[in-house]
């Protein structure tokens, strides 16, 4: 897994963010390109940009530190740390762009890149190789294009604006249109 800086990604995505002053009116106290974008070397157009993460819940609203340094101090993970909560934009690219080149060790190496070796959740017979299972509650929103949601026992197809709960299940994201896909997930820790 390798990071790129928010200028070489395909879209940078745009963060700001919001806190109230001393006096209680609110205010935009940071509002620019997001400064870290994991990208992964064998799915060319893979991008996953981490919008935010908080270590609990629930979070504070002023951070000590002030308020960009509470999401920049956390490792870039696919899950979020116990007790707490991550958001994320991801750009899946067609898997026509990697798909059949990408062996069980590059997969392997992707979830471990991200800090979750443990997400990792392929063996022989998957339906695809990026199947994954968390200790999470996401929400997940399709910004735009289209994606299929695969799961053991069916697959979804989804478009833009659908939306999915996804509570903890082993899964896959498979893009098999011949644009880029992105979905935001608004991650938060769970238990079983």
């Amino acid at each position: 897994m390798a990071t790129t800086s928010a200028a070489n990604a395909a879209r940078p995505i745009r963060r700001i963010v919001c806190l109230d002053d001393a006096q209680g009116k609110s205010l935009a106290v940071s509002d620019a390109p997001l400064p870290e974008v994991h990208v992964d070397p064998v799915r060319p157009g893979f991008e996953s940009t981490r919008i935010w993460v908080t270590d609990r819940t629930p979070s504070r609203m002023k951070a000590g530190g002030g308020p960009i340094t509470e999401t920049l101090g956390l490792p870039h993970t696919i899950e979020p740390p116990p007790g707490g909560s991550l958001c994320r934009m991801v750009t899946f690219p067609p898997d026509d762009s990697w798909s059949g080149r990408v062996s069980a060790r590059d997969v392997q190496s992707y979830f471990e890149s991200m800090g979750s070796p443990q997400a990792y959740a392929g063996k022989a017979g998957a339906p695809h190789p990026y199947m994954q299972r968390t200790r999470t509650l996401d929400f997940c929103l399709v910004i735009e294009g289209e994606i299929t949601l695969v799961l053991d026992t069916a697959e979804v197809h989804l478009q833009a604006g659908d939306t999915v709960v996804q509570r903890g299940t082993r899964h896959a994201w498979s893009n098999r249109s011949g644009k880029p896909c992105l979905v935001a997930f608004s991650s938060h820790d769970g238990a079983w």
